[in-house]
């Protein structure tokens, strides 16, 4: 049977790149490969035709001389495809599966270094504290050297020795098919050490548990939720890598008077019945101490007053946001006799008035008239 073009065999182009090339054999290097496909004769032919076309293209002189004169002017005998244990498949492969497992050309074989875990803390602060920045010092569990055995985990006089099953590398290989799959030694965990007698001070860890103080600077304007990062005061990492970091999360705690919003501040304003109705001067307290305004007569339950800069100025703001006065008429409460009769008379003079003096409810008056007609 005559052979069949090396371009079709891979479903290329004739103007294909090198690396068209390679992704077309993959593909079918995986949908023909004997290892999928025990049983096939077929499958079997389909790859050794598949491994020829591919090993005839991506040579350069070979595919010239292909593409000038065909079949004929290629040895059938370079680079055959007769067998399987060949450099192409795993050439073609490898820097794939190497990078997936770990396992690709030119990587060390040493133990693997970690980065040490990250840490969280929790510190609570007040909105005052949150408005003004402040120092603090925080106390954080963290790990020390070993004393007693210096770090290296080996009782007094002992000393770790090379893992017999990675021979120090830290990682084994396992074949699966013609997958090989690195990972870490299952016998010393990945250190490529193995300690025949562990210190009793760490256990064999090299490191014991101690708390440790830090100073930590809370910004001006920090916000609940936000973080602050201390470098390399994480765990420390394994094998000799880096420490992780520690992230200090701020929680801000309920304030008694004020609602934050972003850089604005909120806050209930209750005044009295008769302040509402004649206006006048009140007092209105703020992070940075009273400030006095007045509110106009008549002022109404609900209206809102604003009193610019008297909010936070946050971490990232140039200026400070404002404060939201949000008025609560309070109605007046255990009366004394004098107290309803002076009222009865106050309502009885308010409606022979008319609708000037409730305007509001005059409105909703006629709002439900309209609403039943």
């Amino acid at each position: 049977m005559a052979k069949r073009d090396f371009y079709e065999v891979l479903g290329v182009a004739k103007s294909a790149s090198e690396d068209e090339i390679k992704k077309a054999y993959r593909k079918l290097a995986m949908k023909y490969h004997p290892d999928r496909n025990p049983d096939s004769k077929d499958a079997e032919e389909k790859f050794k035709e598949v491994k020829e076309a591919y090993e005839m293209l991506t040579n350069p002189e070979k595919r010239e001389a292909y593409d000038r004169y065909g079949h004929a002017g290629v040895d059938p005998n370079m680079g055959g495809g007769g067998g399987f244990g060949g450099g192409g498949f795993g050439d073609a492969f490898g820097d794939i599966f190497g990078d997936i497992f770990g396992g690709g050309r030119g990587r060390s074989q040493g133990p693997q270094v970690y980065r040490g875990a990250d840490l969280r803390y929790n510190l609570e602060i007040t909105l005052e504290q949150a408005a003004h920045g402040f120092d603090t010092t925080i106390r954080v569990p963290s790990w020390d050297k070993c004393d007693t055995c210096h770090g290296s985990g080996a009782k007094p006089g002992t000393s770790p020795v090379t893992c017999s099953t990675c021979a120090g590398h830290g990682q084994v290989r396992m074949q699966q098919g013609f997958f090989s799959i690195q990972q870490t030694c299952p016998k010393c965990h990945g250190t490529g050490k193995i300690i025949p007698e562990p210190c009793a001070a760490c256990s064999g860890q090299g490191r014991i548990k101690r708390n440790k103080t830090l100073e930590v600077k809370i910004p001006v304007g920090i916000d609940n939720g936000m973080r602050i990062r201390s470098s390399g005061n994480g765990e420390p990492g394994t094998n000799g890598g880096p420490s992780g970091d520690l992230y200090v999360e701020i929680h801000i705690k309920p304030h008694s008077v004020f609602q934050r919003e972003g850089d604005d501040l909120h806050c209930e304003m209750p005044i009295s019945f008769a302040k509402a109705a004649l206006g006048g001067e009140i007092e209105v307290p703020t992070l940075s101490g009273k400030v006095a305004f007045t509110i106009p007569e008549g002022t109404q339950s609900g209206k809102t007053f604003r009193l610019k800069g008297k909010g936070i100025k946050g971490v990232r703001s140039g200026f400070a946001g404002d404060l939201f006065c949000h008025v609560a008429v309070e109605t007046p409460v255990k009366l004394t006799e004098k107290q309803k009769e002076l009222l009865r008379e106050f309502e009885k003079s308010t409606t022979e008035g008319g609708a000037k003096h409730s305007p509001q409810t005059k409105t909703w008056r006629d709002k439900v008239k309209d609403f039943f007609e």
